[in-house]
């Protein structure tokens, strides 16, 4: 539930909006932009596969899409943030003269946010302040480069930002980044301490898919069982790259499916002559 909260409490249209000028789409998928994203509800192989698992994950991995929590981009977050207190107060988290504090010992609930590269001020900051309307003491902790490394290799944060690119086709990195016995080794990727036999089965049954076929459905169900723990607030992709350039240059009709193709280009003069035409239009 707390988790969950986290995550209400983050405006993302209003940051895309205002501070990445709507470029990004928000992500929803640990493997994002791919066929292994899990998509709608679990259905056919995928839903026979996690039929086992009922009662031991969240029941929104059968009966809910994920989404993330949407906002109108105006900045006032306050639906979310009425349902995100909602959440803290069943977790036990109430409000005490607006701090939120354990029902059971009175101990305030505090986060640390840490970062080493001032240009993600812009995003926590705003999501500080939402966390704080929810009664929760907030501090930004900018540490240089070294630290950042030393204390994520010990696990030694409350809260901060990680990208993680996943493969085509998974393998025994998934062990590092979601396997329980990974969770408490020092410089371990599992950054979020996921400790959950459900998600260490459903990697193995990755790694022994005797087909893509198969390893696609394990990996869907795989990707919705760790989108309903709330083990992290979706950010955002870019599923594509923005390039400027003066139009003189010519490149094969037939590109690579995943790469520029900047790597092979030629200069052409009719394009050339057609640009310097505009320019001295303009002038």
């Amino acid at each position: 539930r707390i988790r969950a909260a986290l995550d209400l409490a983050f405006d993302y249209e209003w940051t895309n909006k205002n501070i990445f000028y709507g470029l990004y789409k928000r992500m929803a998928s640990y493997f994002e932009n791919s066929d292994l994203a899990a998509r709608g509800l679990p259905e056919g192989a995928e839903l026979v596969l996690l039929e086992p698992y009922r009662g031991r994950v969240p029941e929104g991995v059968f009966t809910s899409a994920f989404k993330p929590p949407t906002t109108d981009g105006s900045g006032r977050n306050r639906k979310n943030l009425r349902q995100a207190g909602k959440l803290l107060e069943a977790a036990g988290w109430v409000l005490q003269d607006g701090t939120r504090v354990s029902a059971a010992n009175g101990e305030a609930l505090t986060f640390e946010i840490l970062y080493f590269s001032p240009s993600f001020e812009r995003v926590f900051g705003p999501y500080a302040r939402n966390l704080e309307r929810l009664g929760i003491a907030v501090s930004l902790r900018l540490v240089d480069p070294s630290q950042y490394i030393k204390r994520l290799e010990d696990h030694d944060f409350d809260i901060t930002t990680q990208r993680f690119v996943q493969q085509l086709s998974p393998g025994a990195e998934l062990w590092d980044y979601f396997g329980s016995a990974s969770a408490d080794q020092r410089g371990t990727r599992n950054l979020a301490g996921i400790m959950d036999p459900v998600v260490d089965e459903l990697i193995g049954k990755i790694l022994a898919a005797p087909d893509r076929g198969s390893m696609k459905v394990a990996a869907r169900a795989l990707d919705r069982v760790l989108l309903w723990g709330h083990y992290i607030v979706p950010q955002w992709y870019k599923g594509s790259h923005g390039l400027v350039y003066w139009n003189k240059f010519s490149r094969p009709e037939t590109l690579a499916e995943f790469s520029l193709s900047l790597d092979t280009w030629w200069f052409d003069a009719e394009k050339a002559e057609k640009l310097t035409a505009f320019r001295k239009s303009l002038n």
